[in-house]
Parts: structure tokens; C-alpha cells; sequence
């Protein structure tokens, strides 16, 4: 019996290789997120400790509240660009999803294909038993 061969495998290869490829790069954006969100975790963790040293320490009062205001701009700084990361993250989960889907419609198609095939062989091979079969009966 011959073996399947799916005229569409240099396809379903390219496919493949969009996917993975979408998928690290979903994977790195998700990365530079997951980052910014830690500095934005660091930066109220700094603020809240500022704020108590404040108080603390009244004669420096000046200088804690320049280093509150800092830590204040540095936090919107990382909320923007933890918004534009996240603006990426979106993108990127899309065309990851659509090579994703793409990769899926040619899987398919393969997979119809190769029963479609398989379904063909079956048939043959049974039509060549019957001639056989019948053949000997009629020699015989």
C-alpha cells in the first residue's frame, strides 16, 4: 500500500513555524510586562517605606518628600509603559491566535485528507479480495 502524502505539508510546515514564532514572541511580551509590573510592585513597596521613614526622621522631611515625589513620577512612568506593554501583549495574543487558527484549518484538512485516503485504500484493497474470491470460484 502506498504511503499518504499531503500535497499541502510545505504549507503546513510554514504554519507551524508562523506559530511558534508568534508564540515566543507573545512569550516575550508577555515577559517585558510581567517585568514592568514587578518595578511598579518595587516602586510602592519603596513609597510605602519612604512615607513611614518620613516620619521617623522629621529633621529630613525636605529630602523624604523629593524622594516620595520621585518615587510618585517614576510610578506613572511605569504605569504607561506597563499600558503600551500591555497594548503589545493584546497584539501579539491575536496573531498568535490567528496563526494558531491557520495552523488548525491546514491540520484538518490534512487529517480529512488522510481518511479520505485511508477510506480509498480499504476500498481497493476489498474490490481486489473480491476479484480474487471471485476468480476461484469461477476457475474452480
Amino acid at each position: 500500500m502506498k504511503r499518504f502524502k499531503f500535497p499541502l505539508e510545505k504549507v503546513l510546515q510554514l504554519r507551524k513555524y508562523k506559530e511558534e514564532e508568534c508564540k515566543i514572541a507573545l512569550g516575550q511580551a508577555i515577559s517585558v510586562l510581567n517585568m514592568i509590573e514587578n518595578k511598579i510592585k518595587e516602586t510602592a513597596v519603596k513609597h510605602h517605606q519612604a512615607a513611614f521613614q518620613r516620619f521617623n526622621e522629621p529633621l529630613d522631611m525636605a529630602s523624604w518628600d523629593l524622594y516620595i515625589l520621585r518615587l510618585e513620577q517614576e510610578a506613572e512612568k511605569l504605569a504607561a509603559q506597563a499600558a503600551q506593554a500591555q497594548i503589545v501583549v493584546d497584539e501579539k495574543r491575536a496573531l498568535y491566535l490567528e496563526a494558531q487558527k491557520d495552523l488548525k484549518a491546514i491540520e484538518k484538512l490534512k487529517e480529512k485528507q488522510k481518511k479520505a485516503y485511508r477510506k480509498e485504500m480499504l476500498d481497493n484493497e476489498m474490490a481486489e479480495v473480491d476479484d480474487i474470491t471471485s476468480a476461484r470460484y469461477i476457475s474452480g
